[in-house]
């Protein structure tokens, strides 16, 4: 079981009384105010350990409607061309030494770190996640910077942090770092940093299993 617990992110509050609380409402809001339905962006991930030492990723994204997305690794060099891809439930990463996909599922991580791959590679909230209660109590809509994600025993996973509110242009006005934490990987963190975030359409092509090796071709 997935839970978003609602606190105040006041760049992306809106008028309550221009919404009748819908939870799953709030969540295709809070989607569109994140990123687009379709876009492209560059992503640093950041894995930070106990004694401090830092291990860096750089990840240029795509996505496309509510269910696809593809990344390819830019950084570091030993994983430059690999890429991931995923089309709904289902996620392959490619790497160019083995020449062909692989299925990969949503509990490891492409990344060693406290980020998933349901996180690396995640579709909208309102795909992925259910709302449990909404606080009218205010004269706003609350969204959230923090989603915690239980298992269905009602353990603590891992919590998700929304920092550093951003104008990435084109209307889109988000936080540009998510920092996440979790009581099974004590004293860990992962982060990541978002830039050149921008509307974008693709080819229904660019998300196949096929296209994984030429991902670096969008790039302009």
């Amino acid at each position: 079981m997935k839970k978003i617990n609602f606190i105040a992110l006041c760049a992306l509050c809106i008028p309550l009384a221009a919404w009748s609380v819908d939870g799953v409402a709030i969540l295709k809001k809070l989607d569109r105010n994140l990123e687009p339905e379709s876009y492209e962006s560059y992503r640093k991930l950041i894995n930070i350990e106990p004694n401090g030492n830092k291990k860096e990723f750089v990840l240029y994204s795509v996505k496309k409607g509510k269910d696809q997305t593809a990344s390819l690794f830019l950084q570091p060099s030993s994983d430059k061309g690999r890429s991931t891809l995923r089309q709904g439930d289902n996620m392959w990463m490619y790497l160019p030494s083995v020449g062909k996909p692989m299925r990969i599922t949503s509990l490891q991580s492409v990344t060693g770190g406290v980020f998933n791959n349901a996180d690396i590679m995640r579709l909208d909230y309102a795909v992925e996640y259910d709302v449990t209660s909404v606080d009218e109590s205010g004269p706003k809509l609350i969204l959230p910077v923090d989603i915690q994600a239980y298992a269905s025993s009602g353990m603590l996973l891992k919590t998700l942090h929304f920092k550093d509110i951003k104008d990435f242009g084109g209307g889109i006005k988000r936080p540009a770092t998510i920092e996440t934490d979790s009581p099974l990987y004590k004293d860990y963190k992962s982060v990541m940093l978002y830039s050149g975030l921008k509307k974008r359409d693709f080819a229904d092509e660019v998300f196949t299993q096929g296209f994984m090796p030429r991902l670096e071709e969008l790039r302009k």
